[in-house]
């Protein structure tokens, strides 16, 4: 029973990265499907598209907070099951697979940049940290997100090799680093190309979810 305590740790974090907040808190807040509109990817920066601030901050503090919780849950509670940090590691990584490929939603998620920044508080705060600050210094000198979401997750594996050594943490940061890279891949085109939107930029107004939007008549002149 005990070699199955790690599984179920892993099963329970997948299903809790599987909550998709983008589209929660949309809904109960009144406002169209993040997947519906802008880049139609659910995370807090799409949600922003639709012009409240408050429901984005929400959306990511949820997500940040499903992939810190499991892992700080299992650093607290696990070591009376056998629960180390290998298990830590794998509940981690399972958190922000299920935002990746949710369960609940059509395995169709996010970029889990909110959720791998909880996983890694939850992992390591200090390299949570050291990652954090250096999405906010390349966030405020080139305006990108998604520019800033990248360097952040090419110099996590870096910071907690040089700093802390190898390890499961190690591993885990490494493999959600490749997947972030790879979730932005279209991202990474724009860049490229030149057309990427910068942070700072007036979102689009999205009609909230409400509002209809077919079958208002035309007023003749």
């Amino acid at each position: 029973m005990e070699h199955l305590t790690p599984l179920v740790a892993t099963l329970v974090a997948y299903l809790i990265g599987s909550l998709s907040f983008a589209v929660l808190v949309s809904r109960a807040m009144g406002l169209s499907d993040p997947r519906s509109y802008g880049s139609g990817n659910p995370g807090a920066t799409n949600v922003l598209r639709s012009g409240n601030k408050g429901a984005a901050l929400l959306t990511l503090l949820l997500d940040a907070l499903k992939g810190y919780l499991p892992v700080s849950a299992v650093a607290v509670y696990g070591a009376p099951f056998g629960l180390g940090e290998g298990t830590a590691a794998m509940v981690g990584v399972a958190a922000f697979l299920g935002h990746l490929w949710p369960v609940f939603f059509g395995f169709k998620g996010g970029k889990g940049v909110a959720t791998a920044g909880g996983v890694l508080m939850g992992l390591n705060p200090w390299l949570g940290i050291a990652t954090l600050c250096t999405w906010l210094i390349i966030a405020y000198f080139f305006r990108y997100s998604s520019l800033a979401a990248i360097a952040s997750a090419a110099f996590a594996p870096f910071y907690q090799l040089l700093i802390w050594g190898s390890g499961p943490i190690a591993i885990a940061t490494g493999v959600m680093g490749l997947l972030l890279v790879w979730r932005h891949g279209a991202n990474i085109q724009k860049l490229l190309n030149g057309t990427e939107a910068r942070l700072g930029r007036k979102p689009n107004a999205v009609v909230p979810a409400a509002t209809p939007r077919h079958g208002t008549k035309r007023s003749r002149p």
